[in-house]
């Protein structure tokens, strides 16, 4: 059993031959919370196979508008739009349905169960023994075990969450999230327990899973994460979307002082990577 889903075919800019329409649509997106703005009419677009990263300072409402994406917060105005369809998300499960996964940044996992169980918590395999239905341990530790090693990883799925590392963590859920087979994975500061070489993983996760049909949308704080492995940057400010660029249009250098700019709006010179 992969984990990687085969959602469609690609080409090798990884947009979707043939795609007319944005994957996911957001349209003049609001959320309060009291008297308090978190978004101010946001208006987002994420296009088939496409990866996305939302950067921002603390506050901007990066979070807000990933929670509105995958249902945990319903918007308080707007319209949004999956693959043309005009949906509405009031629960996690709402979205789940609909092919979008999400990924805390607090991982959201059970530190008292094991890997295998974490992968498969909600999917849980079953076997019938006489007229009960009782968990097929055996078969979610194997599934669990050819899905880590599918993502590069070596690791005893048996051993408690708990016990593992912030990376190995972090990989458990990818690979739950993955189990759902989403057509987007939307992940919140997912390198901020990672050693160099698991980031390194994880971007190699992150392309095979665009050639394979699947969008990503990413939210950090670090410029380099974002730099590495997005096709397109939305910077967001004060609850609105400040501004977006495509990073291998401009050298690195001019790109974060072009972020910098639109997330502060402060001028910057206009010599930067010049």
């Amino acid at each position: 059993m992969s984990t990687l889903p085969n959602n469609s075919e690609v080409s090798d800019t990884g947009v979707k031959s043939g795609a007319r329409s944005p994957l996911i649509e957001l349209s003049g997106i609001t959320k309060s919370f009291g008297n308090v703005d978190a978004l101010s009419g946001v208006d987002l677009q994420i296009g088939e196979a496409e990866s996305v990263g939302i950067i921002g300072d603390n506050g901007a409402g990066k979070s807000t508008l990933v929670k509105v994406l995958s249902g945990v917060y319903p918007p308080s105005g707007g319209s949004m739009r999956f693959r043309g369809q005009k949906v509405r998300f009031n629960s996690p499960l709402d979205a789940r349905s609909n092919g979008i996964e999400m990924i805390y940044q607090d991982l959201a996992l059970c530190e008292d169960l094991d890997v295998a169980q974490n992968i498969f918590l909600g999917r849980e395999i079953k076997k019938r023994l006489g007229p009960f239905s009782v968990l097929d341990k055996q078969a979610m530790t194997r599934a669990a075990a050819e899905d880590i090693a599918n993502m590069g990883l070596d690791f005893d799925v048996e051993r408690e969450v708990g016990m593992l590392s912030g990376g190995e963590r972090q990989m458990v859920a990818v690979a739950r999230a993955l189990q759902f087979a989403p057509s987007a994975l939307l992940m919140d500061e997912p390198t901020a327990a990672l050693s160099a070489e698991k980031i390194r993983r994880l971007w190699e996760l992150i392309s095979e899973l665009k050639t394979r049909g699947v969008s990503i949308l990413l939210v950090s704080h670090r410029f380099t994460d974002i730099l590495s492995i997005c096709d397109r940057i939305v910077v967001v400010r004060g609850g609105r979307i400040a501004g977006e660029m495509k990073p291998h249009e401009h050298p690195p250098a001019q790109t974060m002082a072009m972020m910098t700019e639109m997330m502060t709006g402060d001028r910057i010179t206009e010599e930067v990577g010049a």
